[in-house]
């Protein structure tokens, strides 16, 4: 059996003292690479550089005056060109033995950890994830490599001898690639969610048109240099840039395209599978969001609980699908709980998040920035009490970001559609709860099943919790995140209805699967 080690670069820092040169390497990475700001970017299509005559601006959230380059305005003609360069690769590709495709992609995790820091710099820069959390996107992205070669090789390529029906006969089941797969990405894990996506459609043996989030094409672009100095070989992966109206929707709308895998909002993700299963059944692995609970109960380790819901609601802005975003707390500990909750939130950093300090950076975009100031004005108009937070942040140079309050909200009811919609935004709603069936009654009142939490110190609670909680991702106790912080290989990461497609996790022992059909064979001697 192959086994492997969570890159954790920050923890292992820690744990040897290395914590100055960890600074260091992430300052030196945030200087070198602005000697790369504004540059023109291609898209690659069969290892071709391709350029357009229409292009768009790539900005910072972090100041949106800095111009990190310019990509171009992809079309549906180059999306079919990619395709059916794609297509042709597979030819090969998908008969290449897996383990020379394993020996491929440990070859870019190896190149990827090298190069962690400026990678994890861009992130900073493009999304605007503290360095902490960037380089925990990149670790994601190595473990996903990793993980998923040390799966494939313990599995033989997933190939299994079978017995024989009669006894001239041998027979085995082989799991075999599609086709072409269109990899569409979000803003939020530009490294992670993306390569782990990327990487389980190659390593089966599958070729892939790339479309990044248009917030975050720098990291898709290092990614798609990376893998073909790892000898990937051409047209296996092909990256295209431009705007989901136009260059997803024409991956979706193409007949060569043999799967899809996306992350992003549930109204597109839904959209995405109806439209793409109009030609034929085809296979669609989609995460698509969450409303993520977490319950408090009167015999919860408060100060615990105060942390993980703490981290887990405001981590990058609370722009996780994980993020907790409503917390059901029982009614005679509610004061102390929100008492501390308020007290721990209101001394969180907000800032650039380049300053080591910084623990909430930017929202994404303007469209962000926008949506999280109507949904405070609609708190106070329906009655809600804004414990904290509300504004947002003008002073200095933070006015030429997307820079706002970690927000508490209390006393909205509970079909309220700040307790109801994925806001992707450092806004969580608290309310109370008398017995704990009448908290997982909420918890499961949702079109979404994502990550849930709670914080008890008895094991009744803990097992009704378990036993009831429709989610596909549960946290008990736990204090460096209520409903956040999967790893890879450890806690496989997928939702239950309205939250996914398959019920199957990513960094899980099912996700390679999914981009495989069975093929039974059997010779007869």
């Amino acid at each position: 059996m192959t086994y492997y080690e969570n890159e954790n670069t920050f923890n292992k820092s820690m744990m040897l003292k290395g914590e100055e040169a960890f600074h260091n390497n992430y300052e030196e990475a945030l200087e070198n690479i602005k000697v790369q700001f504004g540059r023109r970017y291609t898209m690659i299509i069969n290892g071709k550089y391709l350029n357009t005559i229409e292009t768009f601006v790539h900005t910072s959230p972090i100041d949106s005056r800095l111009i990190l380059g310019y990509f171009p305005s992809g079309s549906s003609k180059h999306v079919q060109q990619a395709v059916n360069a794609a297509k042709k690769a597979f030819e090969s590709w998908g008969k290449t033995h897996y383990k020379k495709r394993i020996d491929i992609c440990r070859t870019i995790a190896e190149i990827m950890s090298r190069r962690k820091f400026e990678l994890a710099a861009w992130i900073s820069y493009e999304n605007g994830k503290n360095r902490y959390e960037a380089i925990a996107d990149v670790d994601e992205a190595i473990d996903f490599i990793r993980y998923y070669s040390k799966e494939m090789e313990n599995n033989n390529g997933f190939a299994v001898q079978t017995k024989s029906a009669y006894p001239n006969e041998k027979s085995k089941s082989l799991m075999k690639p599609y086709g072409v797969w269109g990899v569409i990405a979000p803003f939020n894990f530009p490294a992670a969610i993306l390569i782990g996506m990327s990487i389980g459609a190659l390593i089966t043996g599958n070729t892939i048109v790339l479309k990044p989030a248009s917030d975050t094409p720098i990291i898709a672009y290092k990614f798609a240099e990376i893998v073909k100095e790892a000898g990937l070989p051409d047209g296996v992966l092909n990256f295209i840039t431009g705007s989901g109206s136009k260059v997803g929707q024409a991956i979706v709308n193409s007949e060569d395209t043999a799967g899809i895998v996306f992350t992003g909002s549930r109204e597109i993700g839904y959209r995405m599978t109806k439209e793409f299963s109009k030609v034929r059944p085809r296979p669609v692995i989609a995460e698509l969001g969450g409303k993520n609970p977490a319950i408090v109960t009167e015999n919860a380790d408060l100060d615990k609980a105060i942390e993980g819901i703490t981290k887990a609601a405001f981590g990058y802005a609370g722009q996780k699908c994980s993020a907790c975003s409503r917390v059901y707390v029982q009614k005679n500990v509610k004061n102390k709980f929100i008492e501390g909750l308020v007290e721990k939130t209101k001394n969180l950093p907000v800032g650039n998040p380049l300053d080591s300090n910084t623990f909430i950076g930017p929202l994404i975009n303007l469209t962000a920035y926008k949506n999280y100031q109507k949904y405070v004005k609609l708190a106070h108009r329906d009655g809600g009490k804004v414990l904290l937070g509300g504004c947002v942040k003008k002073d200095g140079d933070l006015k030429y970001g997307y820079y706002i309050e970690p927000t508490i909200i209390w006393g909205l009811p509970k079909d309220h559609v700040l307790f109801r919609e994925e806001l992707f935004l450092p806004i969580l709603c608290v309310t109370d709860y008398e017995g704990l069936d009448e908290a997982i009654r909420q918890c499961n009142d949702s079109v979404y099943g994502l990550t849930a939490g709670i914080y008890s110190n008895k094991e009744e609670e803990i097992s009704w919790f378990l036993n009831n909680i429709q989610c596909g991702v549960v946290y008990v106790n736990r204090s460096i995140g209520a409903t956040t912080g999967a790893m890879v290989g450890c806690q496989s990461f997928g939702g239950w209805r309205d939250s996914g497609t398959t019920g199957k996790g990513t960094g899980g022992p099912y996700y390679l699967i999914q981009f495989m059909r069975e093929q039974s064979q059997t010779i007869v001697d």
